[in-house]
């Protein structure tokens, strides 16, 4: 009878079929059985779920392991767990891998609405990477694969990243991150929504080690206008600045351009220019015709009426005066009677004073033109 009986599997370890491999059931020959004695192997990040009659009995981790009553680990103790070995065929063993998977993808299918101080209601497209291992092998078994013979990463992908993607839309639509900062903020951004993702990896017995945002792409037309201001720089967001940028990147680009539309660009700025500087002259000239100038009374010279002195000759300015023949008080030119004496005051030489006759048109004592 005992040559019937299956031999025992001396050995027990696994090795993944493939890098992105989670969980995968172990599988050996009918001829053989797990029983009392075998030895199981678990290497580094990795752990060995035993499952007997449904039920998950041990966790083992990293270590040798022989399978003898007064070696189990019993994390999970079931009363008839010591019994069975005397019925091998009830006993199933799930290898579970520990490690690290890195390099998932995730990439927003529609783009985020973001409300930003600068440009408004901005919609942002992004993609990254995120990374995750098996905090909790039994959790992740009962919530999970259950007794699915191969589990890969695959497999939970989507769903992963649509926790990632829920909490980083979450908080792009919550943060205050201007636009133009957003770029410098990756690493921080990329913390706080694994932080916030933690909770609920963990309870599916898994836990989130990084998200990566690679890039966050804004709206073309957004990013023109930060292609300008930050072409504009120094201008600090002047409007009048801003038209003064675009009208000389106008001038450049009809430059450019020999045809007639050039052309006729050219020609209605040239005559836009023209007409501002001949504003401009014109204002000069009407500022010049609002100065009066009156003559020096000794030397002739056109001085500004507000002068107190002649610049050519020093003559005090001030109104134009003639002496009276008789006594010789200075009369303002132009007064009939002498206001000192009462004399009547005749005609006389601007130049030397001499009384000129009636209708005299040069002074007959310097030949000075009346």
């Amino acid at each position: 009878m005992g040559f019937f009986k299956n031999q025992l599997l001396k050995v027990i370890k696994w090795e993944p079929k493939s890098p992105s491999t989670i969980v995968e059931k172990y599988t050996y020959d009918d001829r053989y059985a797990i029983m009392k004695g075998s030895q199981l192997i678990v290497k580094p990040a990795q752990a060995a779920i035993f499952i007997y009659k449904g039920s998950v009995a041990d966790v083992f981790t990293e270590g040798e392991w022989k399978l003898e009553d007064g070696s189990l680990p019993f994390l999970t103790k079931i009363a008839n767990w010591k019994y069975a070995f005397e019925n091998p065929k009830d006993i199933e063993v799930y290898f579970v891998n520990l490690k690290r998977f890195t390099q998932n993808k995730w990439g927003t299918p529609n783009p985020i609405m973001m409300r930003d101080k600068d440009f408004g209601m901005i919609r942002i497209s992004g993609h990254g990477e995120y990374s995750f291992h098996v905090m909790n092998p039994q959790l992740f078994m009962q919530e999970c694969f259950g007794t699915i013979r191969s589990f890969s990463t695959d497999d939970i992908q989507d769903h992963l990243k649509s926790i990632v993607l829920s909490e980083l839309t979450d908080l792009m639509g919550e943060c205050s991150i201007p636009a133009l900062d957003l770029a410098a903020n990756y690493n921080e951004l990329g913390e706080t929504a694994k932080n916030n993702a933690a909770g609920k990896f963990q309870a599916i017995g898994l836990d989130i080690d990084q998200i990566l945002i690679r890039n966050l792409k804004l709206p073309q037309n957004v990013e023109e206008a930060m292609d300008k201001r930050t072409t504009l720089g120094v201008f600090s967001d002047s409007m009048s600045n801003l038209a003064q940028y675009e009208s000389i990147q106008a001038m450049k680009d009809v430059a450019k351009n020999p045809g007639a539309g050039a052309s006729f660009a050219t020609m209605g700025m040239g005559l836009g220019l023209g007409t501002r500087m001949a504003g401009q002259f014109s204002t000069g000239l009407d500022q010049a015709s609002n100065k009066v100038s009156v003559k020096c009374s000794k030397c002739g010279a056109l001085v500004d009426q507000n002068a107190k002195f002649c610049p050519e000759c020093g003559e005090k300015m001030g109104e134009e005066t003639v002496k009276c023949p008789k006594c010789g008080q200075d009369v303002p030119a132009g007064t009939k009677f002498c206001p000192n004496c009462g004399e009547k005051l005749t005609q006389v030489c601007k130049k030397c004073g001499t009384a000129l006759a009636p209708g005299a048109k040069f002074c007959p004592n310097c030949g000075a033109k009346v």
